[in-house]
């Protein structure tokens, strides 16, 4: 089978598709699964050079979100919810490849209003974005949120969540365009460039000076946001995404009496397993009604052209979520 398989750390530009991978033999509790489409992240840039906190041992086949159908050839563990041929989406290790082997706790139906590509960017960035808000920023209705990277795969999806959810959302991002992205497929009212000097002082004018009760930043721009942040705000820490890993002046975080609050949505599974299943009915079911729907990057990467798919990633290029098309949908039925 085709996979992309990471022998040596080395820059995703330096590693080609290998065409004659064995194919995964399914463990203890896991099925096989035809991988159709798999989302790209940020962190897949770092895991192929050993920079990323989760590193798989040498050789690794890189991905982890994807969509696709049980395999015609998987086996079916004792109590499987499954059958073959059911479309499921979820997260595993080796997803840019034909076929992924993956636990059944980690796949989801994957609703029939959905296409592949839209399925595959699901199962990480939705339940981030959901419970950053709701869980730990406890988000009410009329509260100003500041979603930083706004444009982009977690981003877009916390506008749309935090809209929603009755916030007033400010979108920020690095070029007109992308906040224009953020407007039309996310929804958010108003939209910030901080690439230019003293943004702060725009999100202060929309606020009446007051500020937002949230900041959401998967980038790295806590300390510039708290710029712009209310009495009483949560700053929700995301990721890195620009590189740095920030210190905080904690004598704002006292004088603001404001809160600092980190989400790590994949450790809910061995923290807080029962929370899991909760985030998911309510993002299935907002799925369901239509007020919320996952965007994807226009231009969709064969696999043989992956790397040029995190090539635009790291070039801040892509918007909503980047996805490799592994297997077109009209080849779907089995």
């Amino acid at each position: 089978m085709r996979a992309f398989v990471v022998s040596e750390h080395n820059h995703h530009s330096k590693i080609p598709v290998s065409s004659n991978v064995s194919e995964p033999k399914a463990a203890e509790g896991q099925v096989l699964v035809d991988v159709y489409s798999a989302g790209l992240n940020f962190f897949d840039i770092l895991q192929t050079q050993g920079k990323y906190q989760i590193k798989p041992p040498l050789p690794f086949i890189l991905g982890t979100e994807f969509a696709g159908r049980i395999s015609k050839d998987s086996p079916l563990p004792k109590d499987c919810p499954f059958k073959h041929g059911d479309r499921v989406f979820g997260a595993g290790q080796g997803t840019f490849a034909d076929k992924v082997a993956i636990n059944i706790s980690q796949i989801l139906p994957l609703p029939d209003s959905m296409t592949y590509d839209q399925g595959a960017g699901l199962y990480i960035t939705w339940p981030t974005s959901y419970e950053a808000l709701v869980g730990r920023a406890q988000l009410k209705p009329g509260e100003w949120v500041l979603v930083t990277a706004a444009a982009g795969g977690v981003g877009i999806a916390a506008v749309q969540l935090a809209k929603v959810l009755g916030a007033k959302v400010i979108a920020a991002a690095g070029s007109d365009a992308k906040l224009d992205v953020a407007k039309r497929y996310g929804g958010a009212d108003y939209g910030v460039n901080y690439s230019k000097p003293g943004w702060q002082k725009e999100v202060l004018r929309l606020t009446n000076g007051k500020g937002v009760d949230v900041i959401y930043d998967p980038v790295g721009l806590i300390n510039d946001s708290l710029k712009c942040i209310a009495w009483k705000g949560r700053a929700l820490v995301i990721g890195f995404a620009a590189g740095a890993i920030e210190k905080v002046p904690m004598n704002l975080v006292l004088l603001k009496n404001i809160s600092l609050v980190g989400l790590h949505w994949g450790a809910y599974s061995r923290f807080e397993k029962e929370r899991v299943p909760v985030v998911w009915k309510a993002l299935l079911d907002l799925f369901a009604s239509g007020r919320v729907q996952p965007v994807t990057y226009a231009e969709v990467f064969p696999l043989e052209k992956l790397s040029d798919g995190l090539g635009a990633i790291e070039r801040r290029e892509t918007w909503g979520k980047a996805i490799v098309r592994v297997r077109e949908e009209k080849h779907a039925k089995l």
